[in-house]
């Protein structure tokens, strides 16, 4: 802390008595030899006996996470620890012994730009001396004494949070834009596969149209066109029964069926028996409906004619299955977009953690390459999680694309769902290179990175961070070595653990004093 002017006068100072003594045992020369006031005047230390006062604090807790923060605590002899709320358990963030560490209002200097609680619980291990000032007073105190150091540490404080707010901003633009790049390129091939079948099938009705008309207008009744009619509807109905072959299967099936077509004079028997095949309709069919169709006229027909109108009414029906099929796809991609996005979603909901993690993964898959194997370990008993389904997204997008950039392009990507006393469990786990030890503990870091420049913001694992510890009261951990990185999701399955206590903007604790 920067040191007042020799010349300085406290707020409210009067002459300091050599002693220092003043309320509740509170002594200058004691708080003088803290790092905290060491460079303070004697009539600085004494104005802070005057206003504050030396307490003593059996073991137990000191004060609690979200409460209001009221009072500066300056350790003077004792053992203490600071807690945060995860889940629906307390986690032990630092402890320590040392003279002069402080906890509790430390930010009163801020007013109310921002949330004036307790962003910890401190609890005494054994019983503690405490020097402790009224929040307002410690205000007074940053203001008057240390004006220059107060604009500073607002500048910092407010300027990392804009940095952090811009920035995540930035973050989230660059997940949109990858992810719309994703969603693009997921979109076009059904998009694609539509246009070509509509072309196919504008072709093939075309052709139909030419072979009725041919057979209406030739010598034969009504009834060859008819029975014709008739067997169109029921090859129709065949088409969608047909078997999946593998491909010597197949090619050993259409042999057969363009010499079938070749012996019965068709001459571009080639053309049509891969879309016979494809339906499942084989040289034993073909017989059966030769034979129908005569029987059902009593004379000869133009059979050629015939399987070519069959062929082309087989061609319809697979290009029309082609169609839903890629229609169905560009529904079920947009329907991804929507779960992932949560449009049309309250923003707190109970939400099938599954949902969430397939529609993030449909959202990455253009990054997903052909390298890598997606494999889902999921426990489906897992019940829906109380959550925000979209901020939950972004937690799976930040760590399965860190996951993929780990793998650069090869490798395995495990999701693995399940429950434990409680919380939902969700682990993604990659086979890339692994986080080095000596930035394990950094990478929860605002604005750390291992990226090159303009390849990553930073805030990735910040932001995962925030969503899962601070929205949720869940926990996010790291487990890492060559070849083996497992991040480690921890979700309360009860609504009351996951909306209760106060929202906190700080990121994992760090020790003061």
């Amino acid at each position: 802390m920067t040191a007042a002017p020799d010349s300085g006068s406290a707020p409210d100072s009067g002459s300091a008595p050599d002693s220092g003594s003043g309320p509740g045992g509170c002594s200058a020369d004691e708080l003088s030899t803290l790092f905290l006031f060491e460079k303070l005047t004697s009539e600085q230390l004494a104005w802070l006996c005057r206003e504050g006062e030396v307490i003593t604090v059996p073991a137990g807790l000191v004060y609690a996470e979200g409460e209001p923060a009221e009072r500066l605590y300056v350790l003077l002899s004792g053992t203490v620890t600071l807690y945060r709320r995860v889940g629906a358990d307390d986690v032990e963030v630092n402890r320590t012994s040392l003279r002069g560490a402080y906890g509790g209002a430390f930010y009163a200097y801020l007013g109310d730009r921002i949330p004036q609680v307790y962003n910890n619980s401190m609890r005494a291990v054994e019983p503690c001396r405490f020097f402790v000032l009224a929040a307002d007073k410690f205000a007074r105190l940053m203001t008057e004494w240390f004006p220059m150091a107060v604009h500073l540490l607002e500048g910092l404080f407010f300027g990392v949070r804009s940095a952090q707010e811009v920035v995540g901003q930035r973050e989230r633009l660059l997940a949109l834009g990858s992810l719309s790049a994703g969603l693009t390129h997921e979109l076009n091939n059904p998009a694609a596969a539509a246009v070509r079948a509509v072309g196919g099938l504008r072709e093939r009705i075309l052709t139909l149209r030419e072979g009725l008309a041919s057979i209406a207008a030739g010598p034969d009744d009504r009834t060859v066109l008819t029975a014709l009619l008739r067997l169109q509807a029921q090859t129709a109905k065949l088409v969608s029964h047909a078997a999946d072959l593998t491909p010597l299967q197949a090619s050993d099936q259409e042999d057969d069926v363009a010499d079938w077509l070749t012996d019965h004079g068709v001459t571009d028997g080639w053309d049509l028996a891969p879309s016979f095949v494809q339906a499942g309709l084989h040289t034993d069919w073909l017989a059966k409906a030769a034979e129908a169709i005569g029987a059902a006229v009593g004379q000869e027909v133009d059979l050629p004619a015939v399987l070519r109108v069959l062929g082309n009414t087989v061609e319809i029906e697979l290009l029309m299955a082609d169609i839903t099929d890629a229609v169905t796809r560009i529904f079920a991609l947009v329907g991804a977009a929507r779960q992932y996005s949560q449009l049309d979603r309250a923003p707190y909901q109970v939400a099938d953690i599954h949902d969430l993690l397939e529609s993030t993964l449909v959202m990455l898959g253009g990054a997903i390459g052909p390298g890598i194997t997606v494999v889902r370990n999921y426990d489906r008993s897992l019940p829906p999680v109380p959550c925000y389904p979209a901020e939950l997204n972004q937690v799976w997008t930040n760590l399965i694309d860190n996951a993929l950039a780990a793998m650069a392009g090869s490798g395995t990507l495990t999701i693995t769902t399940s429950a434990d006393d409680g919380n939902a469990i969700v682990e993604i786990a990659d086979t890339g290179s692994g986080i080095p030890a000596e930035i394990v503990d950094r990478i929860y870091e605002p604005f750390f990175t291992t990226k090159p420049v303009g390849q990553g913001t930073g805030l990735g694992l910040d932001i995962s961070w925030r969503i899962v510890v601070t929205r949720h009261h869940g926990d996010l951990r790291v487990r890492s070595q060559p070849g083996d990185t497992r991040f480690t999701v921890r979700l309360p399955l009860t609504p009351q653990a996951a909306v209760t206590g106060a929202a906190d903007s700080s990121g994992p604790e760090s020790p003061q004093g």
